[in-house]
């Protein structure tokens, strides 16, 4: 497999990563040594945990200054057409990979779920303070053009004390091909016939209504500067936003707000019955206080990469990330993930040929 290989770095790029990592004065590796012992590994995908993968990266490579993982946080959609095309060496998605692209792919490719989130429906509507309340089929409806007011009396029964007021509603959602996108029209789809059979499920559809927005980024962006306005995002970026998100009924009819605790839960009951290739929906789970609107993410490698010293490296921080590397998850407002998953993806870890 024609994977990037950067293993040629010069020494000024190395001299770069080292002052990065805090280390201060430290000896310089010849030319030769450079050569063998610098590592540049190339990813791309989701924005959904961008922020995680990113405080990950840093921190390995505090522990293993010869190594640099460079992320591209591009969408779910655009890290698996790079991973298909060859010029990243791994990618990320939350939306697993189509039975068609894995078959599509030059080798067989692994899922590595690594942290779990939640995507949360967030809004700015003057004049209501209090945190509001939907639905699954509510929002369904909202997406579908077919509630367009916010004191709709679908909307105002969930609300009951609310003062909603009689503007539009503006929606707004992804423009690029998305993770994020996937879990939420995911979940719409499993409680909504017509939007299943309307919009259905993927990491990029055709959405009937709204303005489109990249990345979490964007679409927070446009709530936040749209009165009237309602759009889904990753949990991380409400919360460093802060900008206002609403409960969503569960299966077992709670209204529940999107936190570690809640998203934990949704996971437990999947990973009892997680699949062999860890492809799995939790959306919509069971159990009392699970949030709806979770997944797992995941990062994609080639089981048998051209590239060995990368693929050692890279199974090597795969180890780190679901060891040492899950204490930082609830920092950044994700739930790590359950023991359970992490003793299978060890063993799956073996799977991938670094010699």
């Amino acid at each position: 497999m024609n994977t990037p290989s950067l293993r040629h770095a010069a020494l000024t790029v190395a001299t770069v990563v080292l002052t990065a990592c805090g280390g201060g004065a430290q000896p310089q590796p010849s030319a030769a040594e450079n050569a063998t012992q610098n590592l540049q590994i190339n990813g791309a995908g989701a924005t959904f945990p961008y922020p995680i993968y990113s405080k990950w990266f840093s921190e390995y490579n505090k522990l293993h200054p010869n190594v640099r993982i460079n992320y591209q946080s591009i969408g779910s959609g655009g890290g698996i057409r790079q991973l298909l095309n060859q010029t990243v060496f791994f990618g990320a998605t939350d939306g697993p990979m189509a039975d068609e692209q894995l078959k599509s792919a030059p080798g067989p490719i692994l899922h590595l779920p690594t942290v779990l989130g939640a995507v949360v429906p967030v809004y700015n509507v003057p004049g209501v303070t209090a945190e509001l309340k939907f639905t699954g089929p509510v929002l369904a409806d909202m997406y579908l053009g077919e509630v367009k007011k916010w004191n709709d009396p679908a909307i105002a029964k969930l609300n009951p004390g609310v003062k909603l007021p009689a503007s539009d509603i503006t929606i707004v959602h992804r423009s690029d091909g998305s993770g994020t996108t996937y879990i939420f029209v995911d979940y719409l789809s499993k409680v909504s016939p017509e939007f299943k059979t309307t919009v259905g499920v993927n990491t990029s559809v055709n959405w009937p209504v709204g303005v489109g927005g990249k990345g979490n980024e964007g679409v927070t962006g446009l709530v936040s500067q749209s009165p009237g306005s309602v759009g889904y995002v990753e949990l991380i970026y409400a919360l460093q936003t802060k900008i206002g998100f609403g409960d969503v009924q569960n299966a077992a009819g709670e209204f529940v707000k999107a936190s570690v605790d809640s998203v934990t839960r949704a996971a437990a009951a999947a990973s009892a019955n997680m699949p062999a290739d860890f492809r799995v929906s939790i959306t919509n789970a069971e159990g009392a206080g699970s949030y709806p609107i979770s997944s797992f993410t995941w990062i994609l490698l080639y089981e048998n990469p051209t590239d060995k010293a990368a693929a050692k490296a890279m199974v090597d921080f795969m180890h780190w990330a679901l060891s040492d590397g899950q204490k930082y998850c609830a920092d950044l407002g994700y739930a790590p993930l359950p023991d359970s998953v992490v003793k299978l993806e060890e063993a799956a870890l073996q799977k991938i040929k670094v010699s």
